[in-house]
């Protein structure tokens, strides 16, 4: 929402393509009028009724029965739109959710994809794996990657700004860890040592 660009364009391109996406922290404080002071922020006044009642009907998450379980699609833990999951490294501390670790405890879900982050990564628990969507715009490794539940993988891709945006494949990874791969039972066992599971070259 926030960020260069049409907003309406990027929402009819989403519209056309029957796109089914979850709110985020961003879509929520427009709406709000909140946070405004981000750089390159839209205002609810300058949105078009059709703009303003697409991001009112976008949910905060969204439940899919996958192959391989219960899949949940949320921008940062379930209904908490600003909560992070970071196993914690060298560089950037751990960063926990009571909320997550509930849900892992519950066996809801098997799967789950999330962002806020805006970094790339797997992030494996013995009862869910963890699939962080980064983002496409920025500086950060910008890309997207594809789950393909048959074949039990995900493949990665990046945006190369230097080759005119150009979209190049540069990773593809087993949604099982391997056997140098980290698996946490939940966020409290997080403890800084974790060496990431990278989604980017």
């Amino acid at each position: 929402m926030d960020g260069v660009g049409n907003v309406d364009t990027c929402i009819e391109l989403l519209k056309g393509a029957h796109v089914m996406t979850v709110r985020g922290n961003h879509d929520r404080w427009v709406l709000e009028s909140k946070a405004r002071h981000v750089p390159n922020a839209h205002h609810l006044d300058d949105l078009s009724d059709s703009v303003i009642e697409f991001l009112q009907s976008l949910p905060v998450q969204r439940h899919f029965e996958t192959s391989l379980g219960r899949l949940l699609l949320c921008h940062g833990v379930a209904q908490h739109d600003l909560h992070k999951i970071w196993p914690g490294t060298q560089r950037k501390s751990a960063e926990r959710s009571q909320h997550l670790d509930a849900m892992i405890s519950q066996g809801d879900f098997q799967l789950m994809i999330n962002g806020h982050l805006h970094y790339r990564t797997l992030i494996h628990f013995h009862a869910l794996t963890l699939l962080n969507a980064g983002t496409i715009r920025g500086e950060y490794h910008p890309g997207f990657s594809v789950l393909d539940l048959d074949a039990q993988s995900v493949h990665a891709y990046e945006i190369n700004a230097a080759r005119k945006c150009r979209v190049e494949q540069v990773k593809t990874l087993s949604l099982a860890p391997s056997s140098r791969t980290r698996v946490f039972n939940d966020t409290g066992c997080f403890d800084d040592q974790w060496e990431p599971v990278t989604l980017y070259a």
